[in-house]
C-alpha cells in the first residue's frame, strides 16, 4: 500500500549531537565501578547511538537504543545526584530528557505510514509516548538472542526441510488442515490467589498439544516441560451463567501483575458484571522457558514461532470448549492487545459462536517485523540460504491470521490501531481491517500508551452493546 514519510532524507542528521554530548558528559562521571553502572552504561548506549544517529542516520535500532539509555539513565539520576553532588545530577538529566524528546522527535518524522492512516500529532505528549515505545523496542532488541553461527546454519537447514514438508502435506494451500480440533480438558485444576486486592482463580489443565513429529524441531518443542500446562487468571460470578470475556495478553506479559494493570479485571468483573478470563499464552509467565517471560517466542529460533502460535491456538481452543462444556452455549466475546490481538484474529478463522473480536494494536505480519530489526549481517546470510522474508512469511501461513476468513459477523469486528506505534508498524493493524472487512479506529498515542487511552473502551463498549449483553456499558477509566 502507498506509504508516507515525513522526514527528507539527510547525509547528516545533526541532532545526533544531542545524545553524542550527553554521552560524553555522562561518560565523564565515571571514576569508579558505580558510577560506571550507574552513568557509564547509559552514557555508552547515548555516544554509540547518538554517533550512529549523526552519522547513519534512518537505521530504526538507532532511536530504540537512544530511547532504552534515557530509560536507563531516568533510573540513574538519584545515584549521580548522591554521587556527584546536584549541578552534575542536573546537567545528566537535561541531556536524558533532551535525548529522549529527541527519540520522540527523529521517530515521529522517520515513521512510514500508510496514506490511510491519520496524521499523529506532533507535540511534546506525543513525542513521549513514542520515547516510551522505542524504549521498550530498545530492551526487545539488546535483550533479544538472534540465531547466530552454528544456530543459524541449523535454523537455515530445518527451514527447507520445513518448507518441503508443508509443501507435501499440503499446508500453506490449506492452513486449516495443519491444526487438529482438539477436545475439552478434564482435568482442570484452580486455587484462590490474590493480586492488587482483587481474588481471583489461578486454573490450569495440561495442553496435551503436540506437534506433527514430520516437522523439524518437533522433538526439541514437546521436551519444554513448564510449556505443557496451561495457566489462565479467572474471576467468574456464583449462580446464573454470565457473559464471559477472554482477554490475550500481549509479548513478555502473562504475569497477574501485569496482566491485571493492563486488562482491569476488577472493572470487568465488578462494574460490568462479566466473568474474565486471561489465559497465558505459550512460553509466558509460568510456562517460560527462558530467564524472562516470553523467550522463544519472538527471538531465538525463528521457526519457534510456528510452534508457539500452532500452540496458542491449540490452547485457546481447549478453553474455548472447556467453558462451552461447562456452560450451555456460554456467551464469548474476546479482548487482545499486541501479541493477544494476533491471537484473536487467529482464533476468529477457527471458532464460531464467539459474539464480538477486540483487536487492539495488533501485529499481523511477524516476518515484516522481524526482518525491520534483524541485524544486516544475518539478514543476509539468511536469505543467502533460501530464507527470505517472504520464504519465512510464507511458512508461517498456517498460523496467520490472514490466512482464512473470519466466522464473526462483520458488525462484531473491531480493530484498534495508534497514530505513532513505534512496536507494530502501523500498516499492520489496516491488514487485520482489511481482511474482516471493517474500520480501523485510531488514537492519538503509541503501542505503550495504551493502556491510558480511551479508544480501546469505546471499542469494548460498543461491542458489549452489539452483543446485546446488557451490562452497563461505562467501564472504569
Amino acid at each position: 500500500m502507498p506509504a508516507r514519510s515525513l522526514l527528507l532524507p539527510r547525509q547528516w542528521q545533526w541532532w545526533g549531537l544531542v545524545p553524542t554530548l550527553t554521552g560524553l558528559f555522562a561518560l565523564s562521571l565515571v571514576d569508579g565501578l558505580i558510577s560506571a553502572l550507574f552513568a557509564g552504561v547509559p552514557g555508552l548506549l547515548w555516544l554509540g547511538s547518538g554517533l550512529a544517529m549523526l552519522l547513519l542516520p534512518g537505521d530504526p535500532r538507532v532511536t530504540a537504543y537512544m530511547a532504552l539509555a534515557s530509560l536507563l539513565g531516568a533510573l540513574a539520576a538519584l545515584p549521580v545526584l548522591l554521587l556527584d553532588g546536584f549541578g552534575d545530577a542536573l546537567l545528566f538529566v537535561i541531556g536524558m530528557l533532551a535525548s529522549f524528546i529527541v527519540v520522540g522527535r527523529i521517530s515521529l518524522a522517520q515513521r512510514l505510514s500508510p496514506v490511510e492512516t491519520p496524521e499523529p500529532e506532533d507535540n511534546l505528549r506525543m513525542q513521549l509516548k513514542v520515547g516510551f515505545d522505542e524504549g521498550t523496542l530498545g530492551y526487545f532488541l539488546i535483550s533479544a538472542r538472534v540465531p547466530s553461527g552454528d544456530a543459524a546454519e541449523r535454523m537455515c537447514d530445518q527451514a527447507a526441510q520445513l518448507g518441503e514438508v508443508m509443501e507435501q502435506r499440503g499446508w500453506i494451500s490449506d492452513p486449516a488442515s495443519f491444526h487438529a480440533r482438539p477436545d475439552a480438558p478434564q482435568d482442570i485444576k484452580a486455587h484462590n490467589a490474590r493480586t492488587y486486592g482483587i481474588d481471583y482463580e489461578q486454573v490450569g489443565f495440561e495442553s496435551g498439544f503436540v506437534p506433527d513429529p514430520a516437522l523439524p524441531g518437533a522433538s526439541q518443542w514437546t521436551s519444554h516441560d513448564a510449556n505443557r500446562r496451561t495457566a489462565a487468571w479467572m474471576l467468574r460470578h456464583p449462580g446464573p451463567s454470565r457473559p464471559w470475556l477472554i482477554c490475550l495478553h500481549g509479548y513478555r506479559m502473562g504475569m497477574p501483575w501485569l496482566d491485571f494493570r493492563l486488562f482491569q479485571p476488577a472493572a470487568l468483573h465488578r462494574r460490568l458484571g462479566l466473568n474474565v478470563l486471561m489465559p497465558v499464552l505459550p512460553l509466558h509467565g509460568p510456562r517460560r522457558i527462558g530467564r524472562r517471560s516470553g523467550d522463544h517466542y519472538l527471538d531465538g529460533d525463528l521457526l519457534d514461532l510456528l510452534f508457539a502460535q500452532s500452540q496458542a491456538l491449540w490452547d485457546l481452543r481447549r478453553w474455548l470448549a472447556w467453558l462451552r462444556e461447562n456452560e450451555d452455549r456460554p456467551q464469548i466475546g474476546l479482548y487482545g492487545v499486541s501479541l493477544g490481538g494476533y491471537n484473536t484474529g487467529l482464533l476468529t478463522g477457527y471458532e464460531s459462536g464467539i459474539d464480538f473480536a477486540v483487536a487492539n494494536i495488533p501485529v499481523m505480519d511477524y516476518a515484516g517485523t522481524l526482518w525491520g530489526v534483524i541485524p544486516p549481517p544475518h539478514r543476509r546470510y539468511f536469505e543467502a540460504r533460501g530464507l527470505t522474508q517472504e520464504r519465512y512469511r510464507e511458512l508461517l501461513t498456517p498460523v496467520s491470521p490472514l490466512a482464512l476468513p473470519t466466522r464473526l459477523p462483520r458488525e462484531r469486528r473491531y480493530v484498534v490501531a495508534a497514530t505513532a506505534d513505534r512496536i507494530v508498524p502501523v500498516a499492520q493493524p489496516l491488514l487485520l481491517a482489511q481482511h474482516w472487512q471493517t474500520e480501523c479506529r485510531w488514537y492519538q498515542g503509541s503501542h505503550m500508551s495504551i493502556g491510558y487511552e480511551r479508544a480501546p473502551g469505546v471499542a469494548l463498549e460498543d461491542a458489549l452493546r452489539a452483543a446485546d449483553w446488557d451490562r452497563d456499558p461505562q467501564l472504569i477509566g
